[in-house]
């Protein structure tokens, strides 16, 4: 197959660009930046410029592949409804383009969506839409079901909040930022609310088995089902050596800024629907054993 990924060259994208080539798939990657297509030709990718404001760019990419894997995002959280509508834009400008071709598209959203109400499991078969979920990011998902509507050939791949591996620039690496900052790594309440993970490797690995499977579903990309913020914590103060603390709701909004309704949520999410569907298994290292390692912290 001939795809076109957005995000190419991000942590995740460049992941999913090396398992494609990999597995004997072309590349067309987008890229705004003279380092952004060297890197894709270095891949062995080809190069597509173009952004995610430019649709037209899009369509064009689109147009020229047998099929989509759509990651990139605008990572601004200080902005992160506006983020979400562009990507509400975008994926209607490339659905656009396969509409009745059969040409799979993938597009990539949150494991948050997958649940019926905060704490609760998230699954593959709860379908998220605005009427009951006010996540911004519902918006992705809200458009992935418009085009199906069209007649596009729409999967929805479903990460977690910590998506790891050397190069991480997400979430864990904030915390750990924050910690250090701060003088001590904190968690939320008893921190006994669960987060998922996926390692980026095996992640990259479902986004290929989708695309070559070009069935119409959600898929979940988990490896850890669900791991306490407390260890989370605990793992970053040992290797910071600093004291690890809890803290009150309203501490911690002041403790982690914006951070504190991500770090503060429970969110587990099971990967057992994709399981089944693809015979993926995650086989690299879980959250806490690459923070172990010790990479994440430069030593």
């Amino acid at each position: 197959m001939r795809v076109f990924v957005t995000g190419a060259t991000g942590f995740i994208g460049s992941a999913i660009v090396k398992e494609l080539i990999g597995a004997g798939h072309q590349v067309l990657g987008l890229t705004r930046s003279d380092a952004g297509a060297e890197a894709l030709v270095a891949a062995g990718a080809d190069v597509h410029r173009g952004t995610l404001e430019d649709l037209e760019s899009l369509r064009t990419g689109a147009a020229q592949c047998d099929g989509v894997i759509h990651t990139a995002f605008i990572h601004d959280f200080s902005k992160f409804q506006e983020s979400c509508d562009t990507d509400r834009l975008v994926i209607d400008a490339i659905g656009s383009v396969l509409a009745g071709s059969n040409r799979p598209l993938i597009v990539t959203s949150g494991t948050g969506m997958g649940a019926a109400a905060p704490g609760q499991l998230a699954v593959e078969s709860h379908a998220a839409t605005s009427k009951t979920n006010h996540h911004p990011r519902v918006a992705s998902e809200e458009a992935a079901a418009a085009v199906a509507a069209q007649g596009v050939n729409v999967s929805i791949m479903r990460l977690p909040p910590s998506v790891h591996d050397q190069g991480d620039h997400g979430f864990v690496p904030r915390l750990i930022g924050i910690a250090r900052e701060k003088g001590v790594s904190a968690y939320v309440g008893d921190g006994a609310n669960r987060w998922p993970a996926v390692h980026r490797l095996d992640a990259a690995k479902l986004y290929r088995l989708v695309i070559e499977k070009g069935e119409s579903a959600t898929y979940h990309a988990v490896g850890d089902g669900g791991i306490p913020t407390r260890q989370i914590a605990e793992v970053i103060g040992k290797h910071l050596n600093l004291p690890v603390a809890s803290l009150s709701a309203q501490e911690a909004a002041v403790h982690f800024g914006w951070l504190a309704g991500f770090f503060g949520s429970d969110v587990p999410a099971s990967a057992q629907l994709t399981q089944e569907r693809t015979g993926w298994q995650a086989t690299h290292p879980g959250l806490i054993e690459d923070l172990e390692e010790g990479d994440y912290f430069g030593e």
